[in-house]
């Protein structure tokens, strides 16, 4: 995968940002690639990431796995979307989007299909709400990804658990396979405001496909800030994993 240059907590691409600049909350010893960008949450990776794939290409990939597109669900569902406009208007924006900031809004709904490529051969799987003793798999987005990138994403993303400087390392459960990902969605009206909202992720997945436990978990809880951030959801979600696979 490409490595990338560390620059420690805080970056910016150059002078035309101002004052602006990408912050992440963990430096580490590795090299600064997609693996270690995940287990650490390295914001400033993905920031730079999104700026080298373009505006372009990553709109065009985002619609594609189904962003800006209302999901087939017996419920309404807002769509999720990566921009207000049509497309990234600034290099900034562009930028805090390689890492879930800006103006990206996910559906829970949407995030949880998107996962199920990660074990689906990259394949999103349609959700569906009825429960059935016999559920039938039908894919909603064919080759979301590649086969190979989404065993390098599971892959990474088990670390992100196994690892002991994973974001998610709290979540791990002895013999069980476990992959995920945290995240923090702040809400402030700008770089400066001190007094704006957290909004916690964590989602994660029983990443053995033989596993006769198949178990997908996203999970969101508001106003967090001040409670650990996403770290907040840890042991809420490896207490309910645990329950489900009975340990």
């Amino acid at each position: 995968m490409k490595i990338l240059e560390q620059v420690g907590k805080s970056w910016q691409k150059d002078s035309s940002w101002g004052t602006y600049n990408v912050t992440t909350l963990a430096t580490y010893s590795g090299k600064a690639d997609l693996k270690n960008a995940l287990i650490y949450s390295d914001n400033i990776y993905f920031a730079k990431a999104a700026l080298k794939i373009g505006k372009t290409t990553l709109a065009s990939e985002l619609d594609k796995i189904g962003f800006n597109k209302s999901i087939d669900f017996v419920q309404t569902m807002s769509a999720s979307k990566y921009s207000n406009t049509t497309d990234f208007q600034t290099e900034i924006q562009l930028a805090d989007s390689g890492y879930g900031q800006g103006q990206v809004l996910t559906n829970p709904l949407h995030v949880a299909s998107i996962y199920s490529a990660f074990v689906n051969d990259g394949n999103m799987i349609k959700p569906y709400l009825e429960y059935s003793e016999t559920p039938k798999r039908e894919v909603y987005i064919e080759n979301a990804f590649s086969k190979a990138a989404a065993n390098t994403i599971k892959e990474d993303l088990i670390q992100v658990v196994e690892n002991p400087n994973g974001t998610a390392a709290a979540a791990k459960i002895n013999g069980v396979k476990l992959a995920g990902k945290t995240g923090t969605a702040e809400i402030k009206a700008s770089q400066d405001d001190t007094t704006g909202t957290e909004i916690g992720w964590f989602n994660s997945f029983i990443a053995d496909e033989n596993s006769n436990k198949q178990l997908l978990i996203i999970s969101m809880a508001e106003d967090v800030k001040n409670k650990g951030g996403s770290h907040y959801l840890l042991p809420k979600v490896k207490t309910i994993m645990q329950r489900a696979i009975n340990l």
